[in-house]
């Protein structure tokens, strides 16, 4: 909690004491979506926000990735701060060129502004279509802040319910930039992973410049983090998900914790068995260094070495 704002009610805060992993990451692993909110203190959050989170900044960011073996960050900017990047920027900043950033930005943003942004290390935006924590996300906005990205070589974040592609498909084909899905486009994992709803997405990820973040089993479970046959097998419903995504498409899937975790109301996830998650879906060498090193290097920091 923040001296200055008090969390949204039944608000769960982050895995103070993750596990160690016992899945070793590849060197020059890269945490493909994670947060900072505030502190408040310093980084007010939005009049506009959807709710209210504690205070989980940049120095917390870095002792996790540090614990868990992450070289790199790419920090999405979070709707609580809504279009003021400046706690996303600061933290970026503060990485020495071990994080880039992923802002909001409004229409009427300048060209000043992006070439700012640019310089700090923000390398897209994000979109966001969630009714929960959005009021509006007019199309024709949206694609003019595209069309202006578009020249920076910036990509265009989306996050959206899986349920809702049909009717957005055609959007975000229309778009000049490639495309990152946020957590698999929120599938309903109860549903069969080669059934028609799946499907339809991952005809929409072959057909576009689409991306694909394997993250967020804990969103996505109804099984959740619980053991198996005293084997941790935590969220295992949305194993064929992920593990089918990653095998259609090596080359353009991304993992992230998610951290701080936000919004999550049944258990805070440990970021310790969300490492221990990534077996289960990358499941060869090879298939892992490309989706944790090769490409996020690729989309984030092309032409450096890992």
């Amino acid at each position: 909690m923040s001296a200055l704002f008090t969390t949204s009610p039944g608000w769960l805060d982050w895995y103070r004491n993750p596990s160690t992993p016992r899945f070793t990451l590849p060197q020059g692993t890269v945490d493909a979506h994670c947060h900072v909110f505030g502190p408040g203190a310093e980084f007010p959050f939005a009049p506009e926000r959807k709710y209210t989170p504690g205070d989980a900044g940049k120095d917390q960011l870095f002792a996790l990735r540090d614990h868990l073996g992450v070289s790199r960050n790419v920090i999405v900017q979070a709707t609580c701060h809504g279009a003021d990047n400046s706690a996303m920027v600061d933290a970026v900043r503060a990485s020495g060129g071990r994080a880039r950033g992923v802002a909001t930005v409004r229409p009427d943003v300048t060209d000043s502004e992006l070439r700012r942004l640019d310089e700090a290390g923000v390398r897209g935006v994000r979109f966001n279509f969630l009714k929960r924590l959005v009021s509006a996300a007019p199309q024709d906005h949206l694609a003019a802040i595209a069309k202006r990205i578009a020249p920076l070589g910036w990509h265009v974040v989306i996050y959206f319910e899986g349920a809702d592609l049909e009717d957005l498909e055609g959007f975000f084909g229309s778009l000049p930039t490639p495309l990152v899905v946020d957590h698999l486009g929120r599938p309903d994992v109860t549903k069969p992973a080669d059934g028609p709803e799946f499907s339809r997405f991952l005809r929409f990820v072959d057909r576009n410049d689409v991306w694909v973040k394997v993250s967020c089993p804990e969103r996505l479970s109804v099984s959740g983090p619980a053991a198996l046959d005293g084997e941790q097998k935590a969220y295992i419903d949305a194993v064929p998900f992920g593990r089918r995504a990653v095998e259609e498409f090596p080359d353009r899937v991304l993992w992230g914790t998610d951290w701080p975790h936000p919004n999550l109301t049944d258990h805070m996830p440990d970021d310790g068995l969300l490492v221990d998650y990534i077996p289960q879906v990358a499941v060869t060498t090879e298939q892992q260094h490309k989706l944790l090193v090769a490409n996020p290097m690729r989309l984030y920091w092309p032409g450096e070495d890992a």
